[in-house]
């Protein structure tokens, strides 16, 4: 692959979701902060800088790292869901042929249709149905409906 398609397809601000060697299960969301331009000729490699999206104690500097470019992050109007997001897949349900999710709002449960994409460990890609921000629930028990009342544990 040359250094130039690369370059094209990897951009500042694309979602990565990091996994590291130490804790292989754990998928921690992650964005590219730099691409530097120089181009290792003898690796045919560029170096890319990540950032994760929320600090935690467990990473630690020199750990290994393996990461998963997860496709440019495009502009959106707020409540579009023009950019993919990542959920659980226990979040999700399936009901007469229609893929739900239970949002949280104002302490009761929205049912809400979601068009899925392709599966990332054990989440899943929301490609539209929700925004960036919404409250889910996570392991909604088989019995949960539309409007029922429902209290947030952390």
């Amino acid at each position: 692959m040359s250094n130039e398609s690369f370059i094209s397809r990897v951009q500042p601000g694309q979602p990565v979701t990091a996994t590291l060697d130490a804790y292989p299960d754990w998928q921690i969301p992650s964005r590219v902060r730099t691409i530097i331009p120089s181009a290792d000729r003898q690796k045919a490699t560029v170096k890319v800088r990540v950032s994760f999206l929320k600090l935690d104690p467990r990473i630690l500097p020199d750990m290994g790292i393996k990461v998963t470019f997860l496709g440019a992050e495009t502009k959106r109007e707020p409540g579009s869901a023009a950019a993919a997001i990542l959920i659980p897949k226990s979040a999700v349900r399936d009901e007469n042929g229609k893929t739900i999710v239970f949002l949280v709002k104002d302490d009761k449960a929205e049912r809400r249709a979601v068009t899925l994409g392709g599966n990332r460990g054990s989440d899943t890609e929301v490609i539209a149905g929700i925004a960036v921000g919404d409250t889910l629930v996570t392991k909604p028990p088989a019995n949960l409906r539309d409007g029922q009342a429902v209290e947030i544990r952390k």
